[in-house]
């Protein structure tokens, strides 16, 4: 029997799901508020990158973070907006049709491919986060425990590859085993609970730091006296890029609005909501820990505090958090694997064992991955320099150049040239700025 594609965020299909009814819901010709809108954009950017911007401000400083936190959310405002214009100018509705319209098959293609990256290297970097939640994390000559290594001492099996391993075959390979992602609703509400339960927790803890007067002096600016060069604040730059990517999401949730026009202003929302998100937790963050946080600010929170109140907070802040990336595992895995199963078998119905078959093997690379450099500093370096600057900023910016609507204004023309500039150049140097300490480490 053959089955039929359906749609993703993206643009691409999936062959996975099977030919279903259309079943007609009341609630759905109302169309969904913007309230609900703005939850989900919010939904799509607050994700990982809260637990490594607050290491940027060990990079950057206070008052530079703040300003490169407006900027890339000024220059994400600019590139949703272009691609919302296409969209109502055209017939496209996804951003993959945007990208197919524009550059044909091979415009469709990249984003797909850069999706697949993107979202494979953010679910290392979840493995990360809850690995470093569970057995510690060692850099940069400190050492921080973990859960089970508090609980029960070192041992073989709370080390990182053997609680990694347990969390895989027992928690995450029985939720990749749904078909359809709405089996999956009820995890991702309760993920996005667990996200704001920890953002709460932190702000509670770092507002009572700060009254008993346990807080570390925020350092305002770079500290180049340190030997920290001009071009090594360029790496700061991919964490906030990262950080604030939704464009992939844009399109699925402005068709379920009531008022598609209502989408720019959920955007502006969302972004100034985030903005504010991410700079409270990140300078509370700084508050707390100053200049020993870790690129993963999580592993901070097993040294906090001595007394037996302070311990039960910081074991529920990572916890919870470690909780919310186990959940919300299953929904980005979703979208990588039917891309992949798009690109390697396009147009040819898939059945169990091949679903098993990708469900497992790239279950299995992910955990790899996350023995092999536990570290998401990396990875948000790697994905931030190229495959999110591509989604976020390069080819909305191309699909205004290209232009193919007759629509663009001179201001969108020089405002796209400029985001594409900044994008590649600060990739660029934030790329060389990485060899070379790499370079220099050995």
């Amino acid at each position: 029997m053959r089955m039929r594609s359906e749609k993703l965020d993206d643009g691409v299909h999936a062959p996975l799901l099977p030919e279903v009814e259309q079943v007609e819901d009341k609630t759905s010709d109302e169309g969904r508020s913007i309230s609900g809108a703005i939850f989900n954009i919010l939904t799509g950017m607050v994700g990982a990158g809260i637990m490594s911007i607050p290491a940027t401000f060990k990079v950057l400083g206070v008052i530079p973070s703040f300003i490169l936190i407006l900027i890339i959310a000024f220059f994400v405002d600019v590139t949703v907006e272009f691609l919302l214009k296409y969209t109502q100018s055209g017939k496209s509705n996804t951003y993959g049709e945007l990208m197919a319209e524009s550059f044909g098959k091979f415009g469709s293609i990249a984003l797909q491919v850069c999706v697949m990256i993107t979202n494979f290297g953010a679910l290392i970097i979840y493995l990360i986060i809850i690995g470093d939640v569970l057995s510690g994390s060692q850099a940069q000559g400190s050492l921080h425990l973990g859960i089970l290594q508090e609980w029960f001492g070192v041992h073989w099996w709370n080390s990182r590859a053997s609680s990694l391993l347990f969390i895989v075959l027992f928690v995450l390979l029985p939720l990749l085993h749904f078909r359809r992602i709405d089996s999956l609703r009820h995890a991702s509400a309760l993920s996005i609970l667990l996200a704001v339960f920890f953002v709460a927790i932190c702000s509670v803890m770092a507002i009572y730091a700060i009254w008993v007067g346990k807080t570390q002096r925020p350092r305002l600016g770079p500290d180049f006296a340190s030997g920290v060069s001009f071009i090594h604040l360029f790496t700061a730059i991919p964490i906030f890029a990262t950080a604030f990517g939704c464009h992939v999401t844009i399109h699925p949730v402005r068709a379920e609005l009531s008022r598609p026009s209502d989408m720019r202003s959920a955007v502006r929302i969302s972004l100034v909501l985030c903005v504010v998100i991410y700079f409270a937790v990140s300078f509370f963050g700084y508050l707390l820990f100053g200049e020993s946080i870790m690129a993963d600010m999580l592993v901070n929170f097993d040294k906090i505090s001595d007394s037996l109140v302070g311990r039960i907070l910081n074991n529920a802040v990572r916890i919870s958090y470690a909780i919310h990336l186990m959940l919300v595992f299953p929904v980005m895995n979703y979208s990588l694997r039917v891309n992949v199963d798009e690109l390697l078998f396009p147009n040819t119905p898939g059945g169990s064992v091949r679903f098993l078959s990708l469900t497992c093997i790239l279950l299995g690379f992910i955990y790899l991955a996350a023995i092999a450099i536990p570290n998401i500093w990396y990875y948000f370096q790697f994905n931030g320099t190229t495959t999110v600057m591509c989604i976020m900023f390069i080819f909305p910016s191309s699909i205004i150049l290209r232009d193919v609507h007759g629509v663009s204004t001179s201001r969108d023309k020089i405002l796209a040239v400029l985001t594409i500039v900044l994008a590649i150049g600060t990739s660029l140097v934030a790329i060389f700025s990485n060899i070379s300490d790499y370079f220099c480490k050995i």
